[in-house]
């Protein structure tokens, strides 16, 4: 696991993203890059796989009506989607990809995308949060 951190780590420099907390021994990085949306994203190496995760809302008063649009907006996301967490209340943006090829421009779309899907997304997202 010690390589695929240290290429992982080393694309998100080379993307200039902040890297504000990493432990190798678990296999975690958290960025930042408050432009672009990006607040916590966690990227946790699970060999085989990378998986990206990054909490959006709360659902305060959970209603058929939200989960139908969040579900709609799954559509169009280019990577990764909407997801629940256990509870069932808290939104999060989830993508997941192979390690063993992963590339500076399959990681860089990932984010793009979730950066994108923010910028594109956030009057809704900000009304489901207050809902």
């Amino acid at each position: 696991m010690k390589e695929e951190f240290k290429t992982i780590k080393n694309y998100l420099i080379e993307l200039n993203y902040n890297i504000t907390h990493e432990n190798e021994e678990e296999g975690v990085l958290v960025i930042q890059d408050y432009d672009k949306g990006i607040s916590n994203l966690i990227l946790g190496i699970a060999s085989p796989i990378l998986v990206m995760e990054q909490y959006i809302f709360k659902i305060s008063n959970p209603s058929e009506t939200i989960f139908q649009q969040l579900l709609q907006k799954n559509r169009d996301i280019v990577h990764g989607a909407f997801v629940l967490d256990e509870s069932g209340e808290k939104v999060i943006f989830r993508d997941t990809l192979q390690i063993e090829n992963i590339d500076l421009n399959e990681l860089e779309g990932s984010i793009n995308s979730l950066s994108l899907l923010l910028s594109e997304y956030s009057e809704n997202i900000i009304q489901f949060s207050k809902s």
